[in-house]
């Protein structure tokens, strides 16, 4: 195996380099994985411009990336599940200890979760990579690398829309049409939503979510206010949406989410914004709206590789970008201009297929 590791590291704010590291050795419980398609997150380029995300504060040289998908290479000693060969999709969030989050299946909330690309932790844009054999799932022949990488971001679909109760006949509003928005677009399709509205302030971005099955696309304007957006979601719909799934955090897009849904209803907060924001909490409380929080997903990489296998949700018009490893600078700055959907980096000199 080549000893060149190509990886792409982040110094400090602003500082991102492509260096070799060594090939890491897997544990006994953990698969060398060889690399194939990696995409770029928000998260990633958000580290890269300010060096922290909340109380995750850069303090050493890390590696990016966390959705991944490859090829495993070596496999450790206590690994039964696996074999050299097999192609996989990596879960990002590995709990470091069995503590009460863990105990009851909600993993993602425990406080020393390991995770790709979160200070202290390296991520897996890089050659080859060591994981957690548990953590990395094998993807049917029919499934690609890059649908395997998709998993991370459609697994965010999966578990707002588990959190919202999404089944047959809701109506849901979706706040933005960035890939967290249209993974949420197709997952809540896919659980059997009658309608979806979903809005943005791109208009190519509702494009795509209409190709995606998006029944209707609002575009937001500088000038709307959160109660006249709300009345014209209603308006669209001939009724206020059971659920609303809200993908932006911005806090006007966040005060629409409240006043747009029915009475009884569910608004489950996805995007993150500042960490205060004014909010008609009293108008949600008379209403008996629900307000659910969503951190990252659990539980959701054998439901969304099902998903896909079966063709009921098709995440391949996301990506519209593609890199070899070697040019991660500029896909990352193509990532930072906001230009397209979803950036891939293809880490396999050998095999940049999709």
């Amino acid at each position: 195996m080549a000893q060149e590791n190509l990886s792409v590291v982040l110094h400090s704010q602003g500082d991102l380099r492509l260096e070799n590291r060594s090939v890491p050795e897997p544990g006994p419980n953990e698969v060398l994985i060889q690399m194939h398609s990696v995409g770029i997150c928000g998260s990633d380029v958000h580290y890269w411009q300010h060096g922290r995300i909340g109380h995750f504060v850069l303090n050493k040289p890390m590696v990016l990336g966390h959705e991944a998908s490859g090829r495993v290479m070596k496999v450790g000693s206590a690994v039964m599940h696996l074999k050299e060969g097999d192609r996989v999709a990596i879960e990002p969030g590995v709990p470091r200890e069995m503590d009460e989050f863990f105990k009851n299946g909600r993993y993602n909330l425990s406080p020393t979760i390991f995770f790709c690309a979160t200070p202290p932790d390296d991520g897996n844009l890089c050659r080859y990579y060591k994981h957690n054999a548990n953590f990395c799932y094998k993807l049917p022949d029919n499934v690609t690398f890059e649908e395997g990488a998709l998993i991370e971001p459609l697994s965010v679909g999966i578990h707002a829309c588990r959190r919202a109760g999404v089944t047959i006949g809701s109506t849901v509003l979706i706040c933005g049409a960035g890939p967290i928005g249209l993974v949420c677009l197709l997952v809540a399709k896919a659980m059997g939503a009658s309608q979806v509205v979903i809005t943005d302030l791109l208009p190519e971005r509702l494009t795509m979510a209409k190709e995606l099955g998006a029944d209707f696309q609002l575009p937001v304007k500088g000038g709307h206010g959160p109660q006249q957006l709300a009345k014209t979601v209603e308006d669209t719909l001939g009724a206020q949406p059971h659920i609303t799934i809200e993908c932006t955090g911005n806090e006007s897009s966040i005060q629409t989410a409240i006043y747009a849904t029915h009475s009884g209803g569910v608004v489950v907060l996805v995007g993150l914004g500042s960490e205060m924001s004014t909010v008609p909490l009293v108008n949600a409380a008379v209403r008996e709206l629900d307000i659910r929080g969503v951190f990252r997903y659990c539980n959701t990489w054998p439901t969304a590789i099902a998903m896909l296998a079966s063709g009921k949700v098709n995440v391949k018009p996301l990506v519209t970008h593609r890199f070899p490893l070697e040019q991660a600078v500029q896909a990352f700055d193509t990532t930072r201009q906001g230009l397209g959907i979803k950036v891939m980096l293809k880490c396999d000199q050998n095999d940049q297929s999709t």
